[in-house]
């Protein structure tokens, strides 16, 4: 019978490489020229991506002179970094660059810290009221952030942190840990429990299950969401016009306005000013890009 069968799959591969029958040509045909039109559609999306970024990147490196003789529009005559010192030094992007990482760094490790705990007691025990406060949680984010300045900008005045980093800190982690710990709570509920039992039965307790079993298990999630929360962080403008007034104290994203307004007709100035203000959320994404993959593969799994 084994013979039989190999006969029949030998049979069935020759079958295979044959050339196409005249009833199967249009469908190769289809599927070729389906094929083509796929990558010829993506590239053209991609390439009209990109388009915007090279033009950037080529406007930061000419230098005024050529733009305002020749136009911004038209090929680069001149190839110069002063764009990119001016910005640093005389816009302020320097001391900007700064203060968004001052804010961005530990509030992404506080919320992550925080939402992680949370998610692992609300996963991993039976809490009372458990699936009330998951939605009010997620309720918390569906708000529109406009309507909340003034009592956010209120509230911090009341409290003597307004015109601080530590407001903004504040506020981004006030507003984030929702969202994460609705993330992470899934990541973590699909997790086995007999891994926990496993655990528990070696003698583990709470901390010890959440920080040697739970958190290991779920690094792609955390790696995902500190890639978005840095990105959300870093590029917030609204909160930092809210709670902040001196110019020394605002993040990238708000200095970029007063860039544009200190050399509104230095279209280079301007544009090299953007490319710092996106250069470290690009590093991260490319620091954190396979375990960000990971992690949405996982969810889609899960």
């Amino acid at each position: 019978m084994s013979v039989t069968h190999t006969a029949t799959q030998r049979t069935g591969t020759a079958a295979d490489t044959r050339p196409p029958t005249p009833a199967r040509a249009p469908r190769v045909r289809r599927r070729v020229w389906g094929t083509v039109a796929f990558h010829t559609g993506a590239g053209l999306l991609s390439a009209l991506w990109l388009v915007p970024i090279a033009v950037v990147l080529i406007t930061a490196t000419r230098s005024f002179d050529d733009i305002a003789g020749h136009g911004l529009g038209s090929a680069p005559h001149s190839f110069t970094l002063g764009g990119f010192r001016q910005a640093w030094v005389a816009g302020g992007q320097r001391q900007a660059l700064i203060n968004s990482l001052i804010v961005s760094v530990p509030t992404v490790l506080i919320s992550l810290l925080l939402a992680s705990m949370a998610a692992f007691a609300l996963s991993r025990y039976d809490v009372p009221f458990r699936r009330v406060l998951l939605l009010l949680m997620l309720s918390g984010n569906l708000l529109p952030p406009q309507i909340l300045l003034i009592p956010v900008s209120k509230l911090s005045e009341q409290l003597g942190i307004y015109d601080s980093l530590y407001a903004l800190i504040g506020v981004q982690v006030g507003f984030g840990v929702g969202f994460y710990v609705f993330v992470l709570h899934g990541f973590m509920r699909a997790i086995p429990a007999e891994i926990q039992q496993a655990a528990v039965i070696d003698g583990a307790g709470p901390w010890q299950i959440y920080t040697r079993v739970i958190l290991p298990l779920a690094r792609p999630a955390l790696a995902a969401l500190t890639a978005l929360a840095f990105t959300w962080i870093f590029n917030d403008l609204l909160w930092a016009i809210t709670v902040l007034r001196s110019d020394t104290k605002m993040p990238i994203t708000a200095s970029l306005l007063g860039l544009q307004g200190q050399y509104v007709s230095q279209w280079n100035v301007i544009a090299a000013g953007s490319v710092i203000a996106a250069a470290p959320t690009v590093l991260v994404f490319l620091r954190f890009q396979r375990h960000f993959v990971a992690g949405l593969n996982l969810g889609a799994v899960k």
